[in-house]
């Protein structure tokens, strides 16, 4: 294991969010990163349409955590741009065993997430030859139930809708609804 303890330790923050209680320390073959006790994770950020192939936790967490601890306080201080922390993060999945489709498909999500950010997004041309690539090749597998999840959620929104102006319990979360 590329992490110093075995265990994840955590609390529950809110819905989504979770806080790190111990720290997690990766030690690699040159790197070395401490994510602090009280950093707030959400551990794989994963589209609710693809939860179904990459869900939120898994063998992946702790580099999970990394990584959003490398793409925020990583990246303000200094230590790495966006594209070396989804390289390391990469990197991290192949040390924690995570098998050579999914954790490239995950590379590619990060990927995909960088480029819309402003910060994280620096040196994404040099990345966009693969994460196309790799994004042709995982459509055909990811696209089709994707969509499929995606009618169904939204069915799922308005029949919850639906119960909710009927029996007067509007769901306290029907305003964040996400797909």
């Amino acid at each position: 294991m590329p992490f110093e303890v075995g265990d994840v330790v955590v609390r529950r923050r809110d819905e989504t969010r979770w806080t790190v209680v111990e720290p997690l320390v990766y030690v690699g073959n040159r790197d070395r990163f401490v994510i602090p006790a009280g950093f707030v994770t959400d551990f794989a950020t994963v589209p609710r349409v693809v939860v179904w192939l990459v869900p939120r936790f898994g063998r992946y967490t702790a580099a999970a955590i990394l990584h959003d601890w490398l793409v925020t306080a990583g990246i303000v201080s200094g230590v790495v741009t966006g594209r070396e922390a989804d390289g390391l993060f990469r990197r991290v999945l192949r040390e924690s065993g995570v098998p050579v489709v999914r954790r490239w498909l995950m590379w590619c999500g990060v990927r995909w997430g960088a480029f819309a950010d402003p910060v994280r997004g620096r040196g994404w041309w040099r990345s966009a030859p693969a994460v196309l690539g790799i994004s042709l090749l995982a459509a055909p597998v990811v696209v089709p139930p994707a969509v499929l999840i995606a009618a169904a959620l939204v069915v799922y929104g308005l029949v919850e809708a639906a119960v909710g102006l009927l029996t007067g319990t509007w769901p306290r979360d029907a305003g964040s609804f996400r797909i």
